[in-house]
């Protein structure tokens, strides 16, 4: 019973994907579109900011090689300040709807003029990170002018991090977790199931960083990419789940000792089908939009010789800062917006 049980939800399934498929070729209203919707769980941060490395110059990679796996576990950093420190959240996300349905065309991208147009309060209310990404580029900058490798690594660690949020629809809108629409979950599932699931599969080799000439046009230009993508993300959701039976949509997994409700492999891979891969293309450009940015901030300072950093580890100090902000990641209140 239970192997005819999982034949039906396959053919089901099959069969679902199969007039989906000719729907589309057939001038369906609801085509599957080249956009690039993408969430990024901790999972996903850390295999961003591994894999930018792999994009830069030779004058960069020994560097960045020595140091590969801190910029690898500490891509995450930011994730856990934001639920454990006030003002933190703000930095990862801009809920650019809120300004309207032309917001891209009145929001001005200066901060001083989104300033003077919003006020600041509204700006840190509904998000940063355009405007974040670009100041902590002249952060890293001023960490390449001075040779500090502490900044150096804890800069680049933590843009990489803005930077791949910027590359998620979901960081975008108001409607972050589906709460508006009745999909509530919806973020977890792009921020780390999809990803758990498939991004073994991908394809990482995305060619090599190049200078950014306007890291604020860079930064805003990868938010409206994403911006655009929320309806099909949204749109292709809500069409997979009320086309399949409720009991294909999630599974039940161990971890560590609890039992707990997950999204299926079935509904995950049936729903990547559907954005036709978007997920590892958006994935792919944060990659390569992380190597740009941490290259530009080294042309930037005058392309100082990094070679006279090698074989230097962090310092006691910082060591010591990033054990307390791991500390107060597992034990203190959350604070921020927390996506179940």
């Amino acid at each position: 019973m239970a192997n005819w049980s999982n034949y039906l939800r396959s053919s089901c399934l099959a069969v679902f994907l199969l007039l989906f498929t000719s729907l589309v070729s057939f001038g369906s209203p609801l085509p599957i579109k080249p956009v690039n919707p993408a969430v990024w769980g901790f999972y996903g941060h850390k295999r961003i900011n591994r894999m930018a490395v792999f994009t830069l110059p030779p004058e960069m990679f020994g560097f960045f090689k020595e140091n590969l796996e801190f910029i690898t576990e500490h891509a995450v950093d930011p994730d856990k300040r934001r639920y454990a420190v006030e003002g933190e959240a703000q930095r990862h996300y801009i809920d650019i709807d809120h300004y309207g349905e032309h917001a891209f065309d009145s929001v001005p991208r200066r901060w001083d003029e989104a300033i003077a147009k919003y006020t600041e309060d509204t700006l840190q209310a509904y998000g940063i990170v355009p405007w974040h990404i670009y100041f902590m580029k002249f952060r890293l900058q001023k960490a390449f002018e001075s040779k500090n490798i502490d900044l150096i690594l804890k800069y680049a660690s933590e843009i990489g991090h803005y930077i791949g949020d910027s590359h998620v629809p979901l960081h975008t809108t108001e409607n972050y977790n589906g709460q508006l629409t009745g999909q509530r979950g919806i973020h977890g599932l792009w921020e780390s199931r999809i990803v758990e699931l498939s991004a073994e599969d991908y394809d990482y080799f995305v060619g090599k960083s190049a200078y950014v000439q306007s890291v604020l046009d860079f930064a805003w230009d990868a938010v409206e990419e994403s911006n655009n993508a929320v309806d099909s993300v949204l749109r292709f959701e809500k069409l997979l789940t009320d086309s399949l039976p409720a009991d294909m949509k999630y599974t039940y997994e161990q971890r560590g000792q609890a039992l707990i409700q997950t999204y299926s492999k079935e509904f995950c891979d049936a729903y990547q089908n559907m954005m036709n891969g978007m997920v590892e293309r958006r994935m792919r450009q944060a990659i390569i939009a992380v190597g740009s940015i941490w290259y530009t901030a080294w042309v930037d300072a005058g392309q100082p010789d990094l070679s006279s950093l090698t074989n230097t580890p962090p310092s006691p100090e910082l060591l010591k800062e990033l054990q307390e902000l791991e500390e107060m990641y597992q034990h203190s209140e959350h604070k921020g917006t927390i996506c179940d």
